[in-house]
């Protein structure tokens, strides 16, 4: 925490933290079961991928002992502890871990868990045997899994220009990426409801998580009441980028910041209020941090 403070009485601007912003209930159970299997042992603990996109918290476990590998690496780690995220992983990880004699520590997020299962019930149903069609962005970590339940043979679409990979003429089971936005999955569906050919049958279901997608609306509450806000993610996170956006759409003095090395004091200029908030990747402490920065900055403007 950045020391800055004065005995001086001083009227300063309101700066406020989003109170529904942070981490998501599955990055909190991940991280909550990184930290209780670090404690339990001394024994080397890895993670699949980074544990959430957001520098500042990987390397906060990295310094008690979590180190991240890629998929390169399982081979030499026979015998070695994985936790697996909450973003999931596809039945090819389970396989190769129990070959190499790997202990996984399963912090997968139960609502993706859940999803997983459906989609893979679904692929196993012979009697129905639908294309299978996933909204979510490829190659993401979450998608990757869920692509997994299915052998591969799942179709991945982000937007309508992509809907040209789906055969309409074939029976379709629709399933989103539980990070994915309301509005698109609408959109979506209409359109390929719209280019069915005669007879075919078209299921979806919607898979987004409401703690997720519920945040859009708030946070546009939350930005449009502030003469300033900073929206706080890591450069990977996909879903603070979304988040980003929707703030900027309703405050074109929306600034997006890693953490309070990137703060800008010409941006709070003239500013009543300024609202910190983050995406589901970010730590509230790091936002905290960048309270306390812009803290700081306003007292020594106004003493």
């Amino acid at each position: 925490m950045n020391d800055c403070t004065s005995s001086d009485k001083v009227m300063i601007p309101v700066v406020e933290i989003d109170a529904s912003s942070g981490f998501c209930h599955g990055v909190v159970g991940a991280i909550r079961k990184a930290e209780e299997e670090l404690e339990r042992t001394d024994a080397p603990l890895y993670c699949l991928g980074d544990i959430v996109h957001n520098n500042d918290e990987v390397e906060r476990l990295e310094r008690k002992g979590l180190s991240t590998i890629t998929h390169d690496d399982l081979p030499r780690l026979r015998g070695a502890r994985v936790l697996l995220r909450a973003h999931g992983e596809p039945p090819s990880t389970y396989t190769l871990a129990r070959e190499l004699d790997i202990e996984i520590v399963d912090a997968t997020c139960p609502v993706v868990l859940q999803l997983q299962r459906r989609i893979k019930q679904t692929y196993d149903d012979v009697s129905s045997s639908p294309q299978i069609v996933i909204y979510g962005k490829s190659g993401h970590a979450e998608v990757n899994g869920l692509v997994g339940q299915t052998n591969g043979e799942a179709i991945v679409v982000e937007n309508l220009s992509q809907l040209d990979r789906i055969d309409f003429t074939r029976d379709i089971a629709l399933y989103s990426q539980t990070t994915m936005s309301l509005s698109g999955f609408a959109e979506m569906t209409r359109e390929i409801d719209r280019r069915l050919a005669p007879g075919v049958k078209f299921r979806y279901y919607d898979t987004i998580c409401r703690q997720v997608a519920n945040r859009v609306n708030h946070l546009r509450d939350f930005a449009a009441s502030h003469d300033v806000v900073l929206f706080v993610a890591g450069v990977k996170s996909s879903n603070g980028k979304v988040l980003f956006r929707e703030c900027l759409d309703v405050n074109p003095r929306t600034y997006l910041v890693s953490g309070s090395g990137d703060f800008d004091a010409g941006w709070i200029t003239s500013a009543s209020s300024v609202g910190i908030c983050g995406a589901t990747s970010t730590p509230r402490w790091l936002m905290e941090q960048v309270r306390d920065t812009v803290m700081c900055e306003i007292k020594s403007k106004l003493l």
